[in-house]
């Protein structure tokens, strides 16, 4: 079960199952809403991964939208009524709204020139490889790395899924899923990744469905290039 730090209280919360509405709090366009987004976009994969039925509900700026679209972002109902548990994902400047909150730190850098040169992808794992109460600064190597490592794991991956496939060893899901369900650690669930790729004692195969397991979660396209490398 996903535990999430409510950011009113400093308290751990149980998400049990049933539906929720993630509200998505962004009225510009920067790259720290954008980090909102994500954040959102990711907390509703966890909590379907768990079987928790989600909406995502949020009314971005037409810039942030294509933003958010660049990076495979799930597109958002406008309308915030309805039933289910809410969840808000905002800013530590936004205005502060009654329930749980999960609060995103700002974000900055060149982004933008690395999403209209076809890095959007780099611009998600760099977001996501920190702390979500953690600035970012996008700038620096941060995207090179981030370009990099996916064009290594997006090789590896296609590289291991020309093996018999093999169930997820368990310990490798277990890891997995203790490290989004502890308030979304997403840079711990990159690191169970970062294990895997050098475990040679699991068969390639269990490491190809670990990977596309994970990228149910992260949505960096880990097997987009399957097919390319024989």
């Amino acid at each position: 079960m996903l535990r999430i730090t409510d950011a009113g209280t400093g308290e751990p919360t149980d998400v049990r199952p049933g539906l929720t509405r993630i509200h998505a709090h962004v009225a510009r366009a920067d790259t720290s809403a954008l980090r909102v987004l994500l954040v959102a976009d990711v907390l509703a994969r966890a909590l379907e991964l768990g079987g928790t039925p989600v909406v995502m509900v949020a009314d971005p700026p037409a810039a942030l939208r294509a933003r958010a679209d660049a990076l495979g972002i799930r597109r958002a109902e406008t309308d915030t009524l309805g039933g289910g548990r809410i969840l808000h994902v905002l800013g530590p400047e936004d205005p502060v709204v009654d329930g749980i909150r999960v609060e995103v730190a700002p974000a900055g850098g060149p982004a933008d020139s690395a999403e209209s040169a076809g890095s959007s992808s780099a611009v998600r794992l760099a977001l996501l490889a920190h702390p979500r109460s953690s600035p970012v600064d996008l700038g620096g190597g941060a995207l090179t790395e981030a370009q990099e490592t996916l064009a290594r794991w997006r090789k590896t991956v296609a590289l291991w899924a020309n093996h018999p496939s093999k169930p997820i060893p368990e310990h490798v899901r277990q890891e997995l899923r203790a490290a989004w369900e502890d308030d979304l650690d997403l840079p711990a669930v990159l690191d169970v990744l970062r294990r895997l790729e050098g475990a040679d004692d699991v068969p390639d195969g269990a490491r190809f469905e670990s990977y596309a397991y994970a990228d149910r979660l992260l949505g960096l396209e880990l097997t987009r290039e399957i097919g390319a490398w024989a």
